[in-house]
């Protein structure tokens, strides 16, 4: 069944375009605009190609999700098989399923709203010519990674991303950004050299590296000690990417440095490249060595679940100076914990928890990322003191819809049944009760409790953060030091700025709040456009997640047996 039918060329030609567009709009960026589409200036215009090209590239993964055979979610779909590499026999081959496809419209809809966020809220930083250069590179990388089934073509577009993020991390980015970009260009291109010998062996050994042909053959053509090293070596650049504790360290600082896009983009859609490499190439292509690993992985993730948790409990606690992006950016530690421990049960049950709560935390981290730096941006700080203790009221009273948003999305984070968050960690847990044969049921079943624990911890610190950030504490205002108080947001160098934006006459922040000036900016009109479809695909995810499921269950299913269905 297809929404609309639409004929194999020219869903070959819509994955194609979607990939290859933002690259060909990220050359245009940089080049002089022509004279009919300047605009009042030319930053402006920039910003308009930016937009203009994510919501293209937006509505081809629409028309192809439209086009797309929901009878047959398993088959590839919208398929190119070109020889590239003869020596090789490396070749351009892109393709689509039921597990590549969310993905794929997920970072065709984040771009694009960050794309539009960014033409009324540029960071300050450098030329824009050169931001939205970077964020259509940063896209297209990210689509190419889940459309193509070459092993090659695979680690290429997996490298392509990390140097736009690590320039939007140290020329865009907040206090310690060149660090925090040192430190995430060194921990990722480290996992990717590992990640590379891993590919080269399963090639070279196996006689071909097409993604297809290799999950068909199911391993049988490759020793155990070849999957062995092979998943131990790809598993390394993978679980970086992820990030896995204890190779995690890296995200917190990116994370906080971040510009607010660049801190969507890195939990929305970066992160998912890694446990998508696990589901895509290790789990069919090297069961063996994935069923020696799995009670490791496990272990690993139950591990980052409490520890990120505990980490977040931590920075939510009164008098610590814990920073609000920094909590979000631990909390997506807990969060793919879940998900590598759905990967590690290696059953249909905790592969497609592990997918569903991939897209979840992509839609919930994301309206997360883009609210903090929204309160980031009236406040002039994140920090959970002075937003706590110096706002009397706090959100509630000051910024309604705001404070309101932020609860939303902080009981979806703590997986409220209803809501997106819930299902992927549930079917995680399940598929943890009962693993595949060959696993320990006794410590999948312990792995099990340690994760339910993890989201009591969960919902112990969103509630804290919604109670400190959005109720406030009820401390006297003549106790506050001058440290405590809200300070003026800096103003974007760049980039058209929307009346009434923190820091501007109208919005009443130009300096410390008194009981005089108790109201904060709420929600713009640009900022809303750019939530409410993170809001509404929370709650449809939540209410209808067969959508979704129907999807990765057959693709599931025969990619777990081996390309039989």
């Amino acid at each position: 069944m297809t929404v609309i039918d639409i004929s194999p060329s020219v869903m070959q030609f819509l994955l194609a375009f979607i990939v290859v567009a933002p690259l060909l709009g990220a050359l245009a960026a940089l080049l002089p605009a022509p004279p009919g589409l300047r605009g009042r200036n030319p930053d402006q215009a920039v910003l308009r190609h930016g937009v203009t090209v994510t919501g293209a590239v937006l509505v081809a993964a629409i028309v192809l999700a439209a086009g797309f055979d929901h009878d047959h979610p398993a088959t590839m779909q919208a398929t190119t098989d070109i020889s590239w590499i003869p020596a090789l026999d490396v070749r351009i081959h892109l393709g689509i399923d039921g597990i590549s496809l969310p993905l794929l419209v997920l970072t065709a809809l984040l771009t694009f709203l960050c794309a539009l966020y960014s033409y009324f809220k540029l960071p300050a930083g450098p030329s824009p010519k050169a931001f939205v250069a970077l964020v259509l590179v940063l896209e297209s990388g990210t689509l190419a990674t889940f459309a193509v089934l070459d092993l090659l073509l695979f680690f290429l577009a997996f490298e392509m991303v990390l140097i736009p993020m690590y320039f939007l991390i140290a020329r865009w980015g907040g206090d310690q950004r060149q660090a925090a970009a040192w430190k995430f260009i060194l921990y990722t291109l480290l996992g990717s050299v590992v990640m590379l010998l891993g590919l080269l062996l399963i090639g070279l050994k196996s006689g071909t590296f097409d993604m297809v042909a290799l999950a068909t053959d199911n391993g049988r053509g490759l020793t155990t000690s070849v999957q062995v090293i092979a998943v131990l070596a790809i598993g390394l650049g993978l679980a970086v990417k992820t990030p896995m504790w204890p190779l995690h360290s890296w995200l917190p600082d990116a994370h906080t440095a971040a510009p607010t896009v660049g801190s969507v983009l890195l939990a929305g859609v970066l992160l998912k490249m890694g446990t998508y490499g696990f589901v895509r190439i290790l789990l069919p292509v090297a069961p063996d060595g994935m069923r020696t690993f799995a009670p490791y992985l496990a272990a690993f993730a139950v591990v980052g679940i409490v520890y990120g948790s505990l980490a977040c409990l931590a920075l939510a606690r009164t008098g610590a100076k814990g920073d609000l992006k920094r909590l979000i950016a631990y909390s997506s530690v807990g969060h793919m914990g879940f998900v590598l421990l759905g990967i590690a049960t290696m059953t249909p049950t905790g592969v497609n928890g592990a997918l569903f709560a991939n897209i979840a935390h992509g839609l919930i981290t994301g309206l997360l990322f883009f609210l903090v730096g929204a309160v980031k941006d009236r406040y002039g700080t994140a920090d959970l003191d002075t937003l706590a203790g110096a706002t009397g009221a706090a959100l509630y009273g000051r910024a309604p819809r705001l404070g309101a948003l932020l609860a939303f999305a902080a009981v979806a984070s703590l997986g409220l049944p209803g809501l997106a968050g819930f299902w992927g960690e549930m079917l995680t847990l399940f598929g943890a009760y009962s693993p595949a044969e060959g696993l320990s049921r006794p410590a999948f079943r312990t792995f099990m409790a340690i994760g339910a624990f993890g989201t009591l911890l969960t919902a112990a610190y969103m509630l804290i953060v919604v109670r400190r950030v959005c109720m406030g504490e009820h401390a006297p205002h003549s106790r506050l030091s001058p440290d405590e108080q809200p300070q003026q947001a800096p103003r974007a160098a760049d980039g058209p700025q929307p009346a009434g934006t923190a820091g501007s006459p109208s919005s009443g922040t130009a300096g410390p709040w008194t009981a005089t000036t108790p109201q904060l900016a709420d929600i713009h009109p640009y900022e809303a456009a750019a939530w409410t479809p993170l809001v509404a695909l929370t709650v449809v995810a939540g209410l209808w997640p067969a959508v979704l499921l129907g999807l990765t269950d057959p693709a599931v299913q025969q990619l777990l047996a081996g390309g039989k269905s």
